[in-house]
């Protein structure tokens, strides 16, 4: 009865909550943890590795933005390969994000389980993982309004701690704040081994653990359809991608390498090493809270995205219309409600199966980023083509040096792909991530291609 038809998403995402959305989603656990991994790999030299990939990676924001700002849906790139590529590409675009989205947040539930043991070592890790879940679930069910406010504090938890060690770190390097007034200096950088002490070898395999550090960034274009003024917010977020990586990813990891020697880092956050060499005795409890928010927060965007995800499926006609309606809240209830159950699922696996089924699964969605945004590119390619020179000339937001661009931002993708081929701990995970490709394009074919090529045909 509370319930209406699928085109009532509401638009009340403000400025600022596309803002932090935009930021938040670029800092994750993959900058708190999973540099040290990237850090061992090239050295100093991580940081071209993270403005490098930083920079494609905005080329793929731009060229989203580019057909987000033209039309603004909810499905964003999914419904954009689906116009510019053909209904399978659409279908294979969403349900691959989909399931990308649901591996994404269980493992981050599980992460939130594993952190909050450190503070409760005696409370089972399930109770910690269901409860995370449901919370995070309640937010979105709620309306996206309450999902947005969410996620700007959890956002702004990790931007307030990131400046606050630039800050504190610099007044160390350059004024010698807590080191007895003698400045540390940047020396770091270079003594150990030179700034490139793998050569540039270490920095090219670097860029497959820096690239991941980048995902859900194209979350963005899912909230077009609901900003309050897209055609704004969308732009002002994704303008503000190259300032984020300087600040948040290159300088960060810049004070972190100048304070604490890169040869020097564990397995464990360098962000902990940092705090602890600036004096802050509480450094691991301190990152152990923002991690597990940062946990919290990837999980809120994921089941976010795979909500709105399904809801655009449904509209392609490639996916079963029962998940396509939402709440008079503007609310996608029955989307929301099946990925609960497909995590919930997920968490009783998680301690019951054998691991290798959690290999196999994380194997597949390890590419699933990095083909997301290949179809974003090859859709934004076969969009450009498609517009007169007086339309292109009239875009709204368009793409800085098109064509050149987009095609080696494209190059650089499979470049990405080729050294997770080349290395041996990583091939598997390309291996696997074409397999389930093959797989989706199987069910398209049998399932869905005649009820999507009869909605293809239907004039607008």
């Amino acid at each position: 009865m509370g319930e209406v038809e699928k085109h009532g998403l509401h638009r009340d995402l403000k400025e600022r909550h596309i803002r932090l959305i935009g930021l938040g989603t670029c800092i994750g656990v993959g900058l708190f943890l999973g540099s040290s991994a990237a850090i061992k790999l090239a050295g100093p030299a991580v940081m071209l590795a993270y403005l490098i990939a930083g920079l494609f990676i905005y080329v793929v924001m731009r060229a989203l933005g580019e057909m987000c700002v033209h039309n603004p849906v909810a499905g964003s790139f999914s419904r954009y390969a689906h116009d510019y590529l053909g209904p399978m590409a659409g279908f294979i675009t969403g349900w691959n994000y989909w399931f990308l989205w649901i591996v994404t947040c269980l493992a981050e539930i599980t992460a939130v389980a594993i952190y909050m043991g450190v503070w409760f070592p005696t409370v089972d890790p399930w109770i910690w993982a269901i409860s995370s879940l449901f919370v995070m679930t309640a937010i979105n069910l709620l309306s996206v309004k309450v999902f947005g406010e969410f996620e700007f504090w959890f956002s702004l938890i990790k931007v307030v701690t990131i400046i606050g060690l630039i800050v504190v770190g610099l007044g160390m390097i350059i004024f010698g704040i807590g080191n007895s007034g003698q400045p540390l200096g940047i020396s770091n950088l270079w003594s150990h081994g030179g700034f490139m002490p793998h050569g540039i070898f270490g920095v090219l395999l670097a860029f497959q653990m820096v690239t991941f550090a980048y995902g859900g960034i194209e979350i963005i274009g899912l909230t077009a359809g609901e900003a309050k003024n897209p055609k704004e917010t969308i732009p002002q977020a994704i303008r503000s991608v190259p300032w984020r990586i300087l600040l948040f990813y290159v300088g960060a990891i810049f004070v972190i390498l100048s304070i604490y020697p890169w040869n020097a880092e564990g397995t464990g956050s360098p962000f902990v090493s940092t705090f602890e060499a600036l004096g802050i005795k509480s450094a691991a409890g301190i990152i152990n809270f923002v991690v597990i928010t940062a946990a919290l927060s990837s999980c809120n965007g994921g089941i976010y995205s795979t909500g709105r995800m399904l809801m655009n499926l449904t509209d392609q006609k490639q996916a079963p219309k029962f998940f396509g309606k939402t709440t008079k809240h503007g609310v996608p209830r029955r989307a929301l409600l099946l990925t609960l159950v497909m995590l919930f699922l997920g968490v009783l696996l998680n301690y019951l199966a054998p691991a290798k089924v959690f290999i196999w699964l994380t194997a597949i969605a390890a590419t699933g980023n990095i083909t997301t945004w290949i179809l974003i590119l090859l859709a934004q390619i076969r969009f450009r083509r498609g517009l007169s020179k007086a339309e292109a000339d009239a875009s709204e937001f368009k793409m800085p040096g098109w064509p050149l661009t987009s095609y080696a931002t494209l190059g650089f993708m499979f470049f990405v792909l080729g050294i997770m081929t080349y290395v041996e701990e990583t091939r598997f995970c390309v291996m696997a991530g074409l397999g389930w490709l093959v797989y989706l394009a199987v069910v398209y074919w049998t399932l869905y291609r005649k009820k999507s090529n009869a909605l293809a045909k239907v004039p607008n």
